[in-house]
């Protein structure tokens, strides 16, 4: 049974089954300020390690049961980077010397100097710490990449959603994504769900808006056989088919209000029941909702409950339309045409600066998805005036300013991007003076290098 101080987080954890020897080693790391738990076997031990454990293993070579090599072995596979620490006799140096081959940590001869043993611990502690936060940032920065690629661009708005919906990807709190059509609500999910722990587990996405309301019950939360005419055997919901993952509710508004009251018990209990069975399913799962809509001004007018509407606006998270984030315009254009041609088999050219600053130039009411459908026409070689959707879209909405600061942002980007963040070169590029060029990027948010 371990034996621990109390109100002490163990990131030692020593096995040896003297008891006379587990109580001289705790009282000696504690009075070295260190925390430890004690073991008297391996198995006792072995039940505490995991992956993630945050401390290193200490173990006499020879023990009841599961021998300090065998508890080695079995720690090799739960973590290779784990540091073990092996506690030897006499005769035991040349097996514990072997034991170092096949990935011990370090071993220490009894009777071990107090001093010595002390040393070794940190040594082993501070390597351990190390490895930890290598693990922590590779983590961070693979979630980063992820919420990155579905996310593009470089806008003051864009980086700031991308930076909260980074933060947001490894909590499991509910977000409530609002935009307007087009400005890529579902990559915000998928962002979150992808830069998250849950990104090995399904992402389930529904929207509510396209289901008929006879099927939703039984869309969303599944069916024992004979619930209904035609049901012939039991039928796993989307909630349920979501666990452990991501549900991801586009349209929210358009949920029937009968079953928005089913939809909410579920989001407070975790648990739902199938349509015609009386068992409760636990579920696990984070939710995500999108909608074009106000939920709040719905509520107050009786179309949505207002308790889901609270309940599922924990976090909400406001997409810029395109308009106002026309720096991006080029990037996502680039991006979206090169995917059309690999999809559609075609060679991609170089895009026209006039082609681009017609985009830039545009209101695009359909968001992130006109313009994709742009790049796709483009591609597809219907012309850059079609591409850019000829006569269709005006700039009549937008403040000249806005339009000008987006076309300015742009330029100077681009000219940063090919000198490698370097002003004087952009200046240079630009023809302007670096004093100047440097006023615009301060007034414009925009970061670069001497």
């Amino acid at each position: 049974m371990m034996t621990q101080a109390p109100d002490i987080t163990p990131t030692i954890l020593f096995v040896d089954d003297e008891e006379i020897i587990r109580l001289t080693v705790r009282q000696t790391l504690e009075l070295a300020g260190l925390a430890v738990a004690t073991y008297p076997t391996a198995e006792a031990a072995l039940a505490d390690l995991s992956a993630d454990t945050p401390g290193i293993l200490v173990t006499d070579v020879r023990l009841p049961g599961m021998s300090g090599l065998d508890l080695l072995s079995r720690v090799r596979v739960l973590d290779p980077e784990l540091p073990v620490v092996l506690v030897t006799g006499q005769g035991d140096i040349s097996m514990a010397v072997r034991a170092m081959q096949d990935g011990a940590y370090d071993f220490i001869e009894k009777p071990f100097v107090t001093e010595h043993f002390v040393e070794v611990i940190r040594r082993a502690l501070e390597k351990r710490a190390l490895v930890r936060e290598n693990r922590r940032l590779r983590l961070a920065l693979d979630q980063n990449a992820a919420v990155e690629n579905h996310l593009l661009g470089q806008s003051p708005a864009l980086v700031r959603t991308r930076r909260l919906v980074a933060d947001l990807a490894g909590t499991d709190v509910d977000v409530l994504v609002l935009g307007e059509t087009g400005t890529g609500k579902e990559q915000v999910a998928r962002a979150l769900h992808d830069g998250g722990p849950r990104a090995a587990h399904p992402f389930v996405a529904v929207n509510c808006g396209a289901i008929p309301d006879s099927m939703f019950e039984s869309e969303m939360f599944g069916h024992e056989a004979g619930a209904f005419t035609g049901a012939g055997k039991r039928r796993v919901g989307k909630i349920e088919y979501a666990h452990r993952g991501t549900l991801f509710l586009d349209e929210v508004e358009s949920m029937p209000l009968a079953l928005q009251v089913k939809l909410l018990r579920v989001l407070q209990d975790r648990a739902l029941e199938r349509l015609g069975g009386n068992d409760r399913v636990a579920v696990d799962l984070r939710v995500v909702a999108a909608t074009k809509e106000n939920l709040l001004d719905l509520a107050n007018a009786g179309r949505f409950r207002a308790d889901l509407y609270y309940r599922l606006s924990v976090v909400t998270l406001t997409l810029p339309p395109l308009r106002d984030r026309r720096e991006d315009i080029p990037l996502l254009f680039r991006h979206f045409a090169l995917q059309a041609a690999a999809r559609f088999r075609r060679p991609h050219a170089e895009l026209a600066p006039g082609l681009l600053r017609g985009l830039m130039l545009r209101d695009w009411p359909g968001n992130v998805r006109e313009l994709r459908n742009a790049a796709d026409r483009h591609v597809l070689g219907l012309g850059e005036d079609e591409a850019a959707g000829g006569d269709g879209g005006t700039t009549a909405n937008a403040p000249l300013a806005d339009i000008l600061d987006g076309v300015e942002r742009h330029l100077i980007t681009e000219a940063l991007r090919a000198s490698g963040g370097q002003v004087t070169r952009a200046a240079e590029t630009l023809g302007v003076p670096r004093k100047t060029l440097y006023d615009k990027m301060k007034r414009l948010n925009i970061g670069g290098t001497e």
